[in-house]
């Protein structure tokens, strides 16, 4: 139940187009690079390379969705996380992201939220987290909205859909799951809170 923290990053629910269907970029992730990322964790685009999403306000590409890669002196590995300081075989690596700003997310909230966030935008908060046997995410959305006329990371469109067997997921619960877009793209032009 969204009445229990139990974050999942971002993950996507659905898209307008009909596709939701990750990137590929080979050596997409710097080897050696010094960040977990996380299935379901936010990344952006630094020259040719993605990396961990680790501030609000920010401009970010998308959403990692996991990679493979042959450690230095290793067999082939495919994973839903990238490890921190992980090296690689050069031209081996393969990084996997969702960046259509159109796909649609569901993410949970740090906090409670109320009908009246949609519209509005939220910057993400646990940006890093996430468990290293799962490789699953465990970002959350900042329950403290940014307010009209303001940017945030992601805009808030809908409430999720019932979660699980358990229970349902609905308006002011403590902790919320909203289905969100990307506000904050580094390829389109960002549009404020309503």
């Amino acid at each position: 139940m969204s009445e229990t923290s139990a974050p999942f990053g971002f993950r996507p629910a659905f898209s307008p187009t009909g596709l939701i269907r990750p990137i590929a970029v080979v050596d997409g992730i710097a080897s050696g690079y010094n960040t977990n990322i996380f299935a379901g964790n936010c990344v952006k685009l630094n020259n040719g390379v993605i990396e961990a999403v680790t501030a609000g306000s920010s401009d970010f590409i998308g959403v990692f969705a996991g990679c493979s890669f042959t450690p230095v002196g290793g067999r082939p590995t495919v994973s839903t996380f990238f490890p921190a300081q992980a090296t690689y075989d050069a031209g081996t690596m393969t990084a996997y992201y969702y960046y259509d700003p159109t796909i649609v997310y569901e993410v949970q909230a740090d906090g409670s939220l109320a009908q009246t966030s949609i519209g509005d935008q939220a910057d993400v908060t646990n940006f890093t987290a996430g468990n290293t046997t799962t490789g699953l995410a465990a970002s959350t959305l900042s329950s403290s909205l940014v307010g009209a006329s303001s940017q945030g990371q992601w805009r808030i469109v809908n409430l999720a859909p019932s979660i699980g067997p358990s229970g349902v997921n609905a308006w002011g619960d403590a902790y919320t799951v909203v289905q969100v877009q990307i506000a904050r793209s580094q390829y389109i032009a960002n549009k404020v809170a309503v």
